[in-house]
């Protein structure tokens, strides 16, 4: 057995194409690969350069293009989701199902020991076809999100109280969604590509071998347990593999550098989440009450052309230098550990709650959106400890009064709240940066692999 688990695996990666799922699913590879194991990358070749300057090992990573089919109504030359509008998103997942013979002929070729999907569902039944290859669902949600599985029929037919309520045996009373929330569920029941619904896309886990998460025991661990006995299979970690910080300067060190220590409310929302212009200028309303100065990352609202149109009346001439708004890509895990930056206001993108964890001291304050990130959002704040969430009405929006109140309530001195998620994300940083604490990760989910291949297929 000994001499088995040295041997080097063959794994092929397979992930949506979006940047939120090939980046992290990257970040693995290059873990794998520093251990000697081989890995066949499947992208569209649009992603090619990005995901190229993040190959570290590119004698054992080797990227494979993939021709996504034109599907009528998508852009010409759309390959990944930051290429459409996210009312496109369906016809993207509709020509991604298409490479279904392309991945076919590719796997029988090489015949890998794994292949690691997420929103291809049709991966498991494929590779029991072949034969000979394990497959493992990516999961890059938290576990807590994963658990909560309605059909729509029930949701339909269910009040919102009753859609909320967690599983039995589910493991949290306050990691949970709210009954506000529970209308939120619905786009489980769109279609996500032809004659499919999101929740149908989900079915690969389910039919997979095992399901591999991006986090660790000490944070998700019951999360991770019921979801085992869920689904009755493995649920491997893999750590939250979080690349090393460039420690070069960025062109927004010189604007930060104007600032106190610690002084500066960072907001970034990623690519994929656009504001209404309402919500957008109770945002910069908001950080406005603060008397902070800012830097605000985030994409023009819902029917703008720019950022700049959106803002409201004399709001530049009032917050002049002391505010910064961009839409474009920003070195976030830099502008996080920069001395200026004090508060991260964070969507809860599942791989910046990682970030924020791991790599920052600044204080935390959670303004989720989808589903799964609310659910990271609810981890952080009532499990972790670690963050404050603002504050929304019945129909999920948030004033600038209550963005205002929950970035004082990390950022004032005397605050009690301040001082407690402050201790509580020291805490949780010392651990997951503790030496040898990823690696370990990396080398048991190493092992955990070879275990799957010593199973009777």
């Amino acid at each position: 057995m000994a001499e088995f688990i040295e041997s080097k695996l063959e794994i092929v990666m397979f992930p949506w194409l979006a940047f939120g799922h090939l980046i992290p699913y990257m970040n693995l590879s290059n873990e794998l690969a520093k251990r000697g194991h081989k890995i066949s990358f499947l992208l569209p070749k649009n992603a090619e350069i990005r995901l190229q300057k993040l190959n570290l090992y590119p004698n054992l990573i080797k990227l494979h293009k993939l021709t996504i089919p034109h599907v009528d109504g998508l852009p010409y030359g759309a390959e990944t989701t930051a290429d459409v509008h996210r009312s496109l998103e369906s016809l993207l997942a509709t020509a991604f199902d298409e490479l279904y013979d392309e991945i076919k002929s590719f796997l029988q070729n090489l015949k890998p020991h794994f292949i690691f999907f997420d929103f291809a569902y049709w991966i498991p039944d494929l590779a029991k076809e072949i034969g000979g290859i394990k497959t493992l669902f990516f999961l890059l949600v938290s576990p807590a999100a994963a658990c909560k599985q309605t059909d729509k029929a029930t949701f339909m037919t269910s009040t919102a109280a009753e859609l909320v309520k967690p599983p039995p045996g589910y493991p949290s009373t306050t990691v949970v969604l709210r009954e506000s929330e529970a209308k939120l569920l619905s786009f489980l029941y769109h279609e996500y590509g032809k004659g499919v619904t999101f929740q149908e896309r989900m079915k690969g886990f389910s039919l997979c071998d095992a399901i591999a998460v991006k986090t660790c025991r000490e944070i998700e661990g019951i999360f991770c347990d019921y979801l085992a006995t869920l689904l009755e299979k493995p649920v491997l970690y893999t750590g939250p593999v979080i690349p090393e910080p460039k420690k070069e300067q960025h062109e927004l060190s010189n604007w930060l550098e104007k600032f106190e220590p610690g002084s500066v409310v960072f907001c970034a929302f990623g690519s994929q989440m656009i504001l209404e212009k309402k919500q957008f200028q109770q945002l910069v309303l908001g950080f406005e009450l603060t008397e902070l100065p800012f830097l605000l990352v985030v994409k023009p609202p819902e029917g703008t052309n720019s950022v700049e149109e959106a803002l409201p009346e004399g709001f530049k001439q009032r917050v002049q230098e002391k505010g910064l708004i961009l839409d474009c890509w920003v070195p976030q895990l830099e502008i996080l550990r920069h001395k200026s930056v004090g508060c991260f206001v964070t969507h809860c993108g599942y791989g910046s709650m990682w970030e924020a964890l791991v790599l920052c001291d600044c204080q935390l304050v959670l303004l989720p959106r989808p589903i799964d990130h609310i659910f990271t959002a609810r981890l952080m704040e009532q499990h972790l400890k670690v963050g404050v969430e603002v504050e929304k009405d019945e129909n999920d929006l948030f004033t600038k009064e209550n963005l205002c109140k929950a970035v004082k309530c990390v950022m004032d001195k005397d605050s009690q709240i301040g001082c407690l998620v402050k201790e509580n994300h020291r805490k949780w940083k010392e651990l997951l940066s503790s030496p040898g604490f990823m690696s370990n990760y990396i080398d048991n989910f190493i092992q955990d692999l070879h275990g799957l291949l010593v199973e009777k297929t």
